[in-house]
């Protein structure tokens, strides 16, 4: 990056505020901190147009969808949105997402995590012929789906499905290809990454919206007959993907 990006923290106590704006420093950001308060950080979006905003679902004078909200109508430049909570609840974090924040995420979290959040969402891996991330655009289509941010399992999934869209020759060995390339990414094992992604897809057709799983699945796999398997899932979503980028005549290009 020629210029350093800049991050706001809308927490400014040294217990995390502070904390993560330094460990966020180390990786070349320029991270400041504000008061948790809905009023201040508003200001601060509108003066000083962060490219990312890092705020809690729950603060003073204003939450975080009203704040997206406000920014989306106030501010210059519209910046991405990362979302934390204390606690897991599926309908509010739906309704951050729709509203347009690029991830929710459970406290405690590790602060390297964060920090690859934000680059990945600063970096800009665009689809050539386009200007949406396809990183971001998968991310989306997994919340939709109903999957938590906060299990390792969506992490597993995003990757595999980014691998698959890069190289679909990964989809005719999930097993023996597609695992081990997400577990090299994580430093952990194919099984274990098989375990996590089933798990996501578990809870995905446990809590899913039935409309948005149907429009993705279709009778292909319904609710009635079960969830799909882990394979099933990863190939429908990257072929939806790669059919909606052939329909507006885009090529793929996924880092």
């Amino acid at each position: 990056m020629s210029e350093k990006k800049k991050v706001l923290i809308g927490d400014d106590t040294v217990d995390y505020g502070i904390t993560t704006a330094s460990a966020l420093r180390g990786y070349g950001l320029y991270a400041i901190t504000r008061r948790k308060d809905g009023n201040i950080l508003l200001n601060t979006i509108l003066e000083e147009r962060p490219d990312v905003v890092v705020v809690d679902c729950v603060m003073p004078h204003m939450d975080a969808i009203e704040l997206i909200k406000r920014a989306k109508a106030e501010a210059s430049v519209f910046p991405a949105f990362i979302v934390t909570s204390g606690y897991d609840n599926p309908f509010v974090e739906r309704q951050i997402m729709e509203m347009g924040a690029k991830y929710f995420m459970l406290r405690p979290f590790d602060v390297n995590m964060l920090a690859e959040r934000i680059l990945a969402l600063v970096s800009h891996p665009v689809i050539a012929g386009g200007s949406q991330d396809m990183e971001i655009k998968v991310t989306d289509i997994i919340h939709q789906l109903g999957v938590p941010a906060h299990i390792k399992g969506y992490h597993y999934l995003r990757t595999a499905i980014l691998s698959s869209l890069d190289n679909p020759d990964l989809l005719e060995s999930v097993t023996k290809l597609l695992y081990p390339t997400v577990a090299q990414k994580y430093s952990t094992t194919s099984s274990r990454v098989e375990r996590a992604i089933r798990h996501a897809i578990e809870i995905a057709w446990d809590r899913g919206d039935l409309d948005v799983l149907n429009s993705y699945f279709g009778y292909t796999v319904n609710t009635c007959k079960g969830k799909p398997t882990n394979s099933e899932f990863i190939a429908l979503v990257t072929d939806k993907l790669r059919l909606q980028q052939r329909a507006n005549g885009e090529l793929l290009r996924v880092k």
